[in-house]
């Protein structure tokens, strides 16, 4: 089951990384998402919440949810420099 689940990612994470390559508008989308995301986790970090994991027996622990909020907040900043600050360059036709 785990090699399923990481076959999953890969191919999902592949996708992604591809359209955010070539779409402003991915970027943007996902500098609010990765936004809420860092929030969220943050805050379920804080309060000290365990999360269960749905469809296992495992949870996430208040630190697991503390390091992914970090995480979180750094693909926030770079999905947010290269959506919104950064122009676009010219390529040569």
């Amino acid at each position: 089951m785990l090699i399923l689940y990481a076959i999953a990612a890969l191919l999902l994470g592949g996708a992604t990384l591809y359209f955010v390559k070539k779409s402003i508008e991915v970027r943007k989308f996902l500098a609010g998402a990765f936004f809420v995301s860092s929030g969220v986790l943050l805050y379920l970090s804080l309060a000290k919440v365990s999360v269960p994991i749905l469809g296992t027996a495992m949870i996430q622990t208040p630190e697991l949810a503390g390091t992914r909020s970090a995480i979180h907040f750094v693909f926030f900043l770079l999905c947010f420099y290269f959506g919104f600050l950064k122009k676009p360059t010219e390529r040569p036709a």
